[in-house]
């Protein structure tokens, strides 16, 4: 469509909005360029809308807007002309639609990729024609009409006729919100896209109109692929607040990993990770998928999704005038691994230049360039994958009091936690927690242990009449448990590692194993395609396995040298365990006092599946229903000094299981991240934060999450 006849379409809308045209000249200015673009291209609308007129301000969603764009840019190859983006004021319901119409409908080509995103409220309508009959919604900035009695919102009807009546086969729509009212209440750092159904108002007669001429069109009809926030529709999409920034928690997930994915990852395995990401940040919400296609999950992500690039952790986004300093977008990183990334960590671009992380802003960090090759010029644009990983030794776990608590509680809950600071900290209301301490409902009290979406920890519950500092107190071995659990998981780096392994998760039985996931490192293997798996049921994201299953894992070392291994884990974020590798030849001689642990190590080219079920020391999942934890550490060298706290507990012999309960958890993971530290063996640049700090090399280690629903 030409300048004048787009300006035409959306006059009328100019002067509600109280823009200039010169205003929207700016903010259109990359669609009209788009016009002389080449073809086949590759199109973007990104929505996003934080202040509402009516409706309670959001925080995260023109982070989700910056997320998607420096994903699509520069690792799908979309050109920045080709991506049209409506935030706050501009994504009033017509202006959305318009763009659609006129920026994907009007310019998509048969062989042309077409992206969608929105992040911002949605809800339940009544609409006006059928008062019976309501519908999902997205709610644009402009929420409402100026009568009141009807609503200006976005039917997700009409946006799927949109999606499908576009001219091509590759069309994805990432929706980040949700329709029905939280039955919870909001916690600190933790909002809930999703607003109450009006119990008045109806759709607006314009949108109404709108959706009748879609359905009338005879339009070509493609298999749109629609990833959303939410797998069930009562489930709610949330939004995290993390140190100086908000972001969707399925955006972030979302593209936290397609930017590290490979080719060969299916939708399946794309789902699945999102899914357990969410859940170890809090949250129960479960990712969803929508498409009219045969067997999607099983598809690849490529299909939709074209890269262009390799993977990574983050992108070159400005370099200083002197050529010495860069500004680094690191969207690539997981958010646990993000919110510790020390001074110092050490990335490297494709042409081999260091960038020390000097100091970092959210999503953005300045880095010095250590070793840049003076033939070479570093560019704005180029990827950076990490080489040196620095984290804190004083992380400790961060606790919220709820806002429930009487003042006297609170005081006597701060006392409390005072004494175990080097474990927990109390944060204030306006950052993430990791917990949150509180009462559990309409019980005086009796007090508990929450998550963020206030889901109580299993046993973490008082007794009723209980006193704060006493709960306080009875929580402190839980406290350690969980903060083991956090410092593990930042040893997480199936993407960046460097150290070839491929790790299978299996049922056994009498016949052969089942795979229930299968992952591997992607940068160990020069290249190849990688393969991954999750065994799923429908309505559920993560993978489940049966109660009473036989379990086993087969770790491949596909590298040339020998690595050693260790398993941690949690269930339900209540006991901890661990794979303890005792002497089996020597077991039955070995005295309470003389417990030996040996070193599981797995020479190149070869292969190990333990526990070793043709044993008597099998290892059955249990029968109660529960969320399992698995973190498999690999290492260049051996895990002395983990396997040194782990026999400093007395187990009996009858005891000895290869899964068996970890009652140090602490210990072991400090020791875990010492062993790991010890392995980098990085030189002497760095060391000088070695004394208060961890530095991990990724050469050295690899670290494979396994998230499991046991059924």
């Amino acid at each position: 469509m030409k300048r004048r006849a787009f300006l035409e379409r959306i006059g009328s809308i100019l002067a509600v909005l109280g823009l200039s045209e010169a205003e929207w000249l700016t903010l259109g200015n990359r669609y009209y360029q788009a016009l002389a673009q080449p073809k086949p291209r590759k199109l973007a609308l990104l929505i996003g809308i934080n202040q509402y007129p009516q409706s309670p301000a959001l925080a995260g969603c023109l982070t989700d807007v910056e997320l998607q764009k420096e994903l699509l840019i520069h690792r799908f190859g979309f050109a920045s002309a080709d991506i049209l983006t409506l935030t706050e004021e501009q994504a009033s319901r017509e202006f959305i639609e318009a763009a659609f119409v006129d920026h994907l409908g009007k310019q998509a080509k048969a062989d042309d990729t077409v992206f969608f995103h929105f992040s911002g409220y949605g809800t339940r309508v009544k609409l006006a024609n059928f008062p019976e009959t309501v519908e999902n919604a997205l709610i644009p900035f402009d929420e409402n009409t100026q009568n009141q009695l009807s609503v200006n919102y976005l039917l997700e009807t009409t946006l799927l006729l949109l999606l499908r009546s576009l001219p091509t086969k590759r069309v994805t729509a990432i929706l980040d919100t949700s329709y029905y009212a939280p039955t919870t209440l909001q916690t600190a750092g933790l909002k809930f896209r999703s607003r109450p159904e009006s119990a008045v108002a109806t759709l607006a007669p314009e949108e109404l109109a709108f959706l009748k001429q879609l359905q009338t069109q005879n339009s070509p009809v493609n298999n749109a692929m629609l990833l959303k926030a939410t797998s069930s529709e009562h489930q709610q999409a949330g939004e995290l607040l993390f140190g100086n920034f908000s972001a969707g928690l399925f955006t972030y997930a979302l593209t936290q990993y397609l930017w590290e994915t490979t080719p060969a990852t299916t939708i399946q395995i794309l789902l699945s990770h999102v899914s357990s990401s969410m859940y170890k940040l809090g949250s129960k919400q479960q990712s969803g998928l929508w498409t009219e296609k045969k067997n999607p999950q099983s598809g690849l992500i490529i299909d939709n999704f074209p890269l262009v690039s390799s993977d990574a952790e983050g992108v070159v986004i400005a370099i200083n005038e002197d050529g010495k300093a860069v500004e680094l977008w690191l969207g690539g990183l997981p958010l646990p691994v993000l919110e510790y990334y020390g001074v110092n960590s050490r990335l490297i671009t494709p042409m081999g230049e260091q960038l020390i992380l000097k100091s970092r802003n959210g999503l953005t960090a300045k880095a010095q360039i250590f070793n840049q090759d003076a033939t070479t010029s570093l560019q704005i644009g180029q990827l950076v994958q990490e080489a040196v990983r620095v984290l804190p030794r004083n992380i400790s776990l961060t606790v919220l009091l709820d806002s429930g608590l009487e003042r006297i509680e609170r005081v006597d809950a701060t006392s409390a936690f005072a004494t175990i600071t080097r474990i927990v900290n109390i944060t204030a209301t306006e950052q993430k927690p990791d917990y949150i301490f509180g009462k559990l409902k309409n019980i005086p009290s009796r007090y508990g242990l929450f998550s963020l979406d206030s889901e109580v920890i299993l046993n973490t519950a008082g007794e009723t009449g209980e006193a704060v500092k006493v709960a306080v107190q009875r929580l402190t071995p839980k406290f350690s448990t969980l903060l083991a659990a956090k410092l593990w998981r930042l040893t997480e780096n199936q993407g960046s590692s460097r150290l070839a392994v491929k790790a299978s998760l299996e049922m056994v039985n009498n016949i052969s194993p089942r795979v229930v996931m299968q992952q591997q490192t992607w940068r160990g293997l020069s290249g190849e395609s990688t393969t991954h798996k999750a065994l799923t049921t429908p309505g559920t994201a993560i993978p489940t396995v049966p109660a009473g299953s036989t379990m086993q894992y087969r770790v491949e070392n596909l590298s040339d040298r020998p690595i050693y291994l260790m398993l941690v884990g949690l269930n339900n974020s209540r006991s901890a365990f661990a794979f303890y590798p005792w002497e089996i030849s020597n077991l039955e001689d070995v005295s309470d006092t003389k417990l030996r642990l040996q070193e599981i190590v797995i020479s190149p080219g070869q292969t190990l599946r333990f526990p070793d079920n043709n044993t008597t020391a099998s290892w059955t999942l249990p029968s109660p229903v529960f969320f399992c934890e698995h973190q498999l550490i690999l290492s260049t060298s051996p895990f002395t000094e983990t396997l040194a706290v782990l026999v400093t507990t007395k187990y009996p012999t009858s005891e000895q299981q290869p899964i068996s309960p970890l009652v140090n958890a602490l210990e072991v993971a400090q020791a875990l991240l010492q062993d790991l530290h010890n392995a980098s063996k990085i030189k002497v640049e760095i060391t000088g934060t070695a004394a208060d700090s961890y530095v991990l090399d990724v050469n050295n280690w690899a670290s494979l999450n396994f998230s499991f629903q046991v059924v």
